[in-house]
């Protein structure tokens, strides 16, 4: 039976995701109390739709795979109901298939918010491969040459404080031919940070661009310069603002690079057009704010 929980902040989402044989995992128990059940219902209701949970979807953990996790004080005090089983681990397509049998208000809410953390820890592991390389490599160095576990880790400790040290806002980064729903994924989440308003200078605006801006808030103002020769038309913003308003369109002929601002307090660098993201290889960086009223004076 569910019981009323509070919604989890997905930074506590974040650290109950393990790497488990290569592959990015969160336990049984820790699901069962994101989504407001024992972990005994929890599991019930998975077994119920056991076809849907192939092996890459969900799998038991082994004696040596859960102790490594260092969680036995968690096993021990967690609501098991009384069984001392391993744990299952479920893997991104299985929290994705979870949607499909958990019903509700808050399971639809917290599986949007899991796949948003899946989603942002993907990036974030890609975007900081050559750490998690030289952490192997530590690692490999460490076992070879017999050290203490204790020196262990304080370079591994070190290393994630690194790693922290590189995870406060992504202000730069690169996407490379062929990443289109990773460079778009990326993109919608500075459209949906926006509060109040969003302007995006871009030459070559077309419809699918205001597919990506109907992904804003509700009551976020859209200003859109663009080239005169623009494939979007005034029918297209009267249709747009009868579902997502209020979209002002305005041609300029004064720009060649991309600049999308939000809020008057953001402004990205993007070296492609949002109709073009991932087609070819870009960058895009956050540039001082103090360059948003030049730039817009001068439009």
């Amino acid at each position: 039976m569910e019981n009323q929980i509070s919604i989890l902040e997905e930074n506590s989402i974040r650290s109950k995701i393990h790497v488990i044989r290569g592959q990015q995992v969160m336990l049984d128990f820790d699901l069962a109390q994101i989504y407001g059940y024992e972990t005994r219902r929890f599991n019930e209701q998975v077994k119920n739709n056991q076809k849907r949970f192939d092996e890459d979807f969900r799998f038991q953990l082994t004696k040596e795979e859960f102790k490594g996790l260092n969680l036995m004080s968690k096993f021990s005090t967690s609501s098991w109901g009384g069984t001392r089983k391993l744990p299952y681990a479920f893997t991104e397509q299985g929290i994705y298939m979870l949607m499909t049998v958990l019903k509700g208000d808050l399971a639809v809410t917290q599986s949007k918010m899991l796949i948003r953390t899946f989603k942002e820890m993907k990036h974030f592991i890609q975007n900081n491969s050559h750490i998690f390389a030289e952490l192997d490599n530590i690692k490999k160095r460490l076992l070879e040459s017999d050290l203490h576990h204790k020196e262990t880790d304080i370079k591994i400790k070190e290393l994630f404080s690194l790693m922290d040290k590189y995870n406060i806002k992504e202000t730069q980064g690169v996407f490379f031919q062929g990443q289109i729903f990773d460079a778009y994924a990326k993109f919608e989440s500075f459209l949906t940070a926006a509060k109040k308003e969003i302007i995006l200078i871009d030459n070559y605006v077309d419809l699918s661009i205001l597919q990506r801006l109907a992904k804003k808030k509700k009551g976020v103002n859209v200003t859109i310069y663009t080239a005169p020769k623009t494939k979007l038309t005034a029918q297209d913003v009267q249709i747009f603002n009868a579902q997502y308003p209020t979209l002002t369109l305005n041609h300029t002929t004064k720009t060649h690079d991309r600049f999308l601002i939000i809020d008057n307090s953001t402004i990205y660098h993007i070296g492609a057009s949002l109709k073009d993201l991932g087609k070819k290889c870009f960058g895009f960086s956050v540039l001082d704010s103090s360059f948003i009223p030049m730039i817009l004076k001068h439009l």
